[in-house]
């Protein structure tokens, strides 16, 4: 059944821009979007890329985030923008891009007038000095749209656990191919992964809140491991013996272009999270668990999830 007609809340969610539909989460977002009788329209650098992977009835409209005149033309009519945008795989000037980016995004939907950005980010402590560039620069696109007056509901999570994640990925690579790990020290930082399922109905549930002041929310899986227990718990379930060797001389940037010999990544992308992986990534405040009714799974069950998705696929 349709779901066209405006909220008891006051916002009407039946026309619904999606950025970043091409990467690992846009992708798997908007089919749900779809099934809920949604009109959704995404903005794509290259529509072709999502020819025959959407419905009929969703528009493709071309455009770039670094291009305020598209966004005004791709944000005309819609009450609700997703914003999953993050251009750090594109440039060695992510930082810069990703607030021209956002600038240009929040400028485009004050001027049409759009009611809520759904934006996912990263957590982190902000007072942290030692933020790495990675995550200061997840938190300034939150508040520049924040500074914009439009509503913003923020995600901020840790390792988003699924196949074809690119965090999860890099620890499924490693696994695969190094039975003994000369690892670096950010193996014992602690983080709160969240399964993708998890992520995704999250996302979804933050179309329906009541209007309100702009609200960040931390969100993560049920447990804080280590991204060491996080290769560990995934050798267990492939049956792998793996030995982890810590070292403290493996600098961020030795250990990126480490991960390069033995990943897809690039020593670029991998070298930036590396550097977000030195800091702790949980969730400090609980808000998420007393607003929504998801309920996150386990690092266990978060796995094999994963493991059935990437089985499937093959």
């Amino acid at each position: 059944m349709e779901n066209n007609s405006i909220t008891p809340q006051g916002i009407d969610p039946s026309r619904v821009l999606l950025t970043g539909a091409t990467g690992y989460v846009g992708r798997r977002l908007l089919p749900r979007l779809e099934a809920r009788g949604l009109s959704v329209r995404c903005l794509a650098r290259d529509p072709a890329k999502l020819q025959g992977k959407s419905a009929e009835t969703t528009e493709i409209v071309p455009g770039d985030v670094l291009d305020r005149d598209s966004l005004v033309a791709a944000l005309d009519g819609v009450e609700i923008a997703y914003y999953l945008v993050h251009l750090m795989a594109s440039s060695s000037r992510f930082e810069q891009q990703d607030r021209e980016a956002a600038e240009n995004f929040a400028s485009a939907a004050k001027a049409t007038g759009l009611r809520r950005i759904i934006y996912l980010g990263g957590l982190g402590d902000d007072s942290d000095p030692t933020l790495s560039p990675h995550l200061r620069s997840r938190h300034e696109v939150g508040e520049i749209f924040r500074r914009s007056g439009v509503e913003v509901i923020e995600f901020r999570a840790s390792v988003v656990v699924g196949s074809g994640s690119l965090s999860f990925d890099l620890i499924q690579s490693l696994t695969n191919r190094l039975p003994v790990m000369i690892c670096p020290r950010w193996l014992a930082t602690p983080t709160q992964p969240i399964a993708i399922e998890d992520m995704l109905q999250y996302l979804t549930a933050a179309i329906d809140l009541p209007p309100s002041a702009s609200r960040i929310f931390e969100v993560g899986g049920s447990e804080i491991v280590t991204y060491g227990k996080l290769i560990q718990e995934y050798a267990r379930q492939r049956g792998l013996r793996r030995w982890l060797i810590s070292v403290p001389i493996l600098t961020p940037r030795l250990s990126s272009l480490w991960l390069g010999l033995v990943t897809p990544a690039s020593a670029e992308v991998g070298r930036h999270l590396i550097e977000g992986l030195r800091n702790p990534t949980v969730v400090r405040n609980p808000d998420a668990l007393q607003v929504f009714t998801q309920r996150p799974m386990g690092i266990e069950q978060a796995i094999r999830e994963a493991l059935q998705q990437s089985d499937t696929a093959v």
